[in-house]
């Protein structure tokens, strides 16, 4: 390996990017291969499905063999609102192999005997993202069901390109919500990536069960994620 790319590939680890060192099989030279870059032909087709499932290996492109070394970033989950659902949630999406934050400024929800041994923040989002900004390889879980707490998270959410942007609430409380992101200036664009009402439709009705719809609504974007728009929309 080139100590130059080499030096790629650890600069994109340490940056939370996506990347893939390339190596021809046949003659040992080798590549950097970002997330969202266009390449063309066999190769770009094997690359965007590297990067969807994480998992390295032999691939033939364009004639040649390949193997793909992928190094993603590990998907988290930033959930806001220590609430009920919120309980569950954290304990599956250890399973599922995310890692997971849970940030709410209320002292009364945000308790180590509610959440313990989950990395746990009892302060507000705009003081906590300050020191750890949101990403493309992060989803946000909205909650709280209170803008104060809410609506900058989401915001936020949505100018860095995180994979996922969630919302809890009924129609009429989102269309709210819409209003008043609209007003902060977030474009339609952006605001058609919130899923509203947040989770898969699998009529679940207890917080486990709601837990459970979301992070398969997580999974779900995460797998299937548009490799081209690692960043936020433009307001």
């Amino acid at each position: 390996m080139k100590l130059e790319h080499l030096q790629a590939v650890n600069a994109a680890r340490r940056d939370r990017k996506a990347v893939i060192l390339a190596t021809d099989l046949t003659d040992g030279s080798d590549r950097v291969i970002t997330e969202g870059l266009s390449l063309g032909g066999d190769l770009e087709a094997a690359a965007a499905a590297a990067f969807r499932s994480g998992k390295s290996g032999t691939v033939e492109a364009d004639g040649r063999s390949l193997f793909l070394n992928v190094h993603l970033p590990p998907p988290r989950i930033v959930v806001i609102g220590a609430v009920h659902i919120s309980q569950p949630l954290a304990v599956m999406a250890r399973l599922a192999g995310f890692d997971l934050t849970i940030i709410d400024p209320r002292t009364a929800f945000a308790t180590p005997e509610r959440f313990a041994g989950i990395d746990l923040v009892a302060d507000w989002p705009e003081d906590v993202l300050k020191d750890r900004p949101l990403d493309a390889y992060t989803a946000l879980v909205a909650v709280t069901h209170d803008p104060k707490i809410d609506d900058f998270p989401l915001m936020q959410a949505l100018r860095t390109g995180c994979f996922y942007v969630g919302a809890l609430g009924s129609r009429k409380t989102h269309a709210k919500r819409i209003e008043r992101l609209k007003e902060a200036g977030i474009g339609d664009i952006a605001l058609s990536r919130i899923a509203a009402p947040i989770g898969l439709d699998i009529g679940a009705a207890s917080p486990a069960e709601i837990a459970v719809a979301i992070l398969a609504q997580v999974i779900q974007a995460f797998r299937r994620r548009d490799l081209r728009n690692a960043g936020g929309e433009a307001p």
